[in-house]
């Protein structure tokens, strides 16, 4: 049962990756962690990070920002290290709007002013570290990011499991 169950979620992972670069999508993939993320059509990378974690893409002139990165996990678990991570967008300011917590993975999101942001991470295929992926922006394009995280949020995952 497992088995087909894990044959299932990688079809649907598969049949969104491919959907996603039909409409202009390319994909990221991060070596050093083990994951995989789709960018959406218009966003422009900034190169990998020096230590390998991770990368930024934007719009800047829609002041659009997708950011993700890798981390080992420095709490006694996946969901400490989403309980932190909410509190540190808490302590800069951000008003915490929806949050989904559960072994494996996490959404949470937030307003700050003009600004909202989605929050998606992902434990990975070790267990000791995790992928984090964040989009802000401006509330103005609320409805035009809605429109995209469920792509986001389908093509981020672990890769090699």
């Amino acid at each position: 049962m497992r088995i087909l169950l894990t044959l299932c979620l990688a079809a649907l992972a598969l049949t969104a990756t491919v959907h996603a670069r039909e409409l202009g999508w390319s994909q990221y993939q991060n070596a050093r962690f083990g994951y995989v993320v789709g960018i959406p059509p218009g966003f422009s990378g900034y190169g990998e990070s020096d230590n390998g974690d991770g990368q930024t893409f934007d719009i800047a002139s829609r002041g659009q920002v997708l950011s993700v990165w890798g981390s080992m996990l420095l709490e006694e678990s996946f969901e400490a290290a989403v309980k932190a991570r909410m509190g540190y967008a808490e302590r800069d300011g951000w008003n915490l709007a929806t949050q989904t917590v559960t072994p494996q993975w996490a959404n949470f999101s937030g307003v700050l002013g003009q600004r909202m942001f989605n929050t998606r991470m992902i434990l990975l295929c070790d267990g000791q570290s995790y992928a984090m992926m964040t989009v802000q922006y401006s509330v103005i394009h609320a409805g035009e990011m809605r429109d995209r995280l469920p792509q986001l949020e389908d093509m981020f995952r672990a890769k090699g499991c």
